[in-house]
């Protein structure tokens, strides 16, 4: 490393956020980035540590610690100090395909597997990583790349999310011809629909698919394949098919009254928002408006509190956000050491916004809703809470959260977004294909050397419709993968 003290020198600094009642303003990305001179100085904070966990991505107490796509970070933290910039593209692409989306939205795994976050702050990865990717569009060093020769072989790839796009990427670049089929009318998945603007602004997606584009790669918008005359239209068309439609069958509440209007999937009201600021700049009413209303999101997750900013953004009454669990700790425990993940409390930027709004985190613990209540034209207005205790279940001993007695109350409410999670794939587009799924509803593939094939001959399958809801990070790695299999399935070997 060029400053093996620079941990000791220099203290972690993060690109400046707009304050709060600021940004609620509009649907901007809200961050100010570091000076390159203040940057290098962030890349000098990289310790030499000699076991880089932030690259790790393996499994440790049950959860992932470091990056899942293994990228080069101490390599390309040292070029970041040395102001090398254009060398740093290069070590930081080798291992990921998107790395303006990871630097945006992922958790940063890798920071919280830094060395130097054992006895202090990590080294500032995500925005090093920003830095660099964007540092490379700025001086127009991400062109299209020329493509080796045409393999004369032709892959589909269903859904153009971060895996999709991944594996399209990859097999592209490999030299086989790949068209992307996308349900919706932009390209990007949940990249486009599924995160708010200001988490990731839109343009930065479509110059990710116009460079794609411009590489080679096809795209078909509006097109769901969920029919078996598709599916063996595809089959007859292409070498190979990989399925990538994501993890998206919502995890529903069954409780008195779910019929009522106004409740609605969290990702139905991120998505109506999205697609209406692309669409007309939110000036028409082809959305789901939170505005002057008492909104309760049910759950605590990224996605709930995405429904948070956004209702804010809109003009909400009051919000609500239920969490099941219990309050997590604000420091790590003894049972959840270096380098775990630590299972500490976060408040994120929806929840920062609401604080400053409203006087108070929105959050309300081990708490869940026992009902909906509507007037009598079926609009919902009012929920009723109770309150929750982990307890031991008499039948099958396991520890479950269980309703306290007595602990109902009820609270005004008349939109309610469910931000509960995912339970699967699309069963349609499985079903059209003839591919089994597991007890969880994703897509069942193979094990060891076909990890990614499905039982189905030529079709593939990779991220969350494969493993189940995950990070964006864990998206791209499996797009990844997926494409190395194929590749090796069409040509009998990969040097990918």
């Amino acid at each position: 490393m060029g400053m093996s003290t620079g941990f000791l020198k220099y203290e972690k600094r993060t690109s400046e956020a707009l304050e709060a009642l600021e940004r609620i303003k509009n649907f901007n990305e809200f961050h100010i980035a570091l000076s390159k001179e203040e940057q290098m100085e962030q890349g000098a904070r990289c310790m030499d540590c000699g076991v880089p966990f932030c690259q790790s991505g393996m499994m440790i107490g049950g959860m992932v610690s470091g990056c899942p796509l293994n990228n080069l970070i101490p390599e390309w933290n040292d070029l970041v100090y040395h102001g090398n910039y254009n060398a740093a593209l290069k070590r930081l692409l080798k291992t990921n395909n998107f790395p303006e989306f990871t630097a945006r939205v992922c958790p940063a795994l890798c920071e919280k597997a830094c060395t130097c976050f054992l006895n202090g702050e990590s080294v500032s990865v995500r925005e090093n990583e920003l830095a660099i990717i964007e540092g490379g569009y700025d001086n127009r060093l991400m062109q299209p790349r020329k493509i080796p020769n045409r393999s004369g072989k032709k892959i589909a790839v269903i859904g153009s999310g971060p895996a999709g796009l991944a594996a399209a990427d990859q097999l592209n670049f490999r030299g086989h011809r790949v068209t992307v089929y996308e349900k919706n009318d932009r390209a990007g998945g949940l990249l486009m629909y599924g995160i708010p603007n200001m988490k990731l602004e839109k343009h930065v997606v479509k110059r990710r698919i116009d460079l794609m584009k411009a590489e080679g790669v096809e795209f078909h918008l509006n097109e769901n394949i969920s029919g078996k005359k598709q599916v063996e239209k595809l089959l007859k068309e292409y070498d190979a098919v990989i399925l990538a439609c994501g993890a998206s069958k919502p995890r529903d509440i069954n409780v008195p009254g779910r019929n009522g209007k106004g409740i609605y999937f969290a990702v139905d009201f991120l998505t109506s928002t999205t697609k209406a600021l692309l669409d007309n700049f939110l000036e028409d009413s082809t959305y789901i408006s939170a505005k002057d209303k008492n909104v309760l999101v049910i759950g605590g997750g990224d996605t709930g509190n995405d429904c948070v900013g956004t209702a804010i953004r809109h003009g909400a009454k009051s919000v609500i956000q239920l969490e099941m669990m219990a309050k997590p700790a604000e420091c790590r425990q003894e049972d959840n050491p270096w380098p775990q993940w630590p299972k500490v409390l976060k408040t994120d930027y929806g929840q920062e916004e609401a604080i400053a709004v409203f006087g108070k985190d929105p959050r309300e613990y081990k708490t869940t809703v026992k009902e909906f209540i509507c007037d009598k034209d079926g609009q919902v207005k009012q929920a009723v809470l109770v309150k929750l205790e982990m307890k031991r279940d008499d039948e099958t001993g396991r520890m479950t959260m269980k309703e306290v007695p007595k602990s109902e109350r009820t609270v005004s409410a008349d939109l309610i977004l469910i931000a509960a999670g995912f339970v699967g794939c699309d069963a349609e587009v499985a079903k059209a294909f003839g591919i089994e799924v597991d007890e969880r509803w994703n897509i069942c593939t193979g094990e060891e050397a076909h990890v990614y094939k499905t039982k189905r001959e030529k079709v593939f399958a990779a991220g969350d419709m494969r493993r189940g809801q995950s990070l964006v990070v864990w998206a791209i790695r499996e797009g990844r993968e997926s494409a190395r299999e194929v590749d090796k399935y069409l040509m009998g070997y990969t040097n990918l």
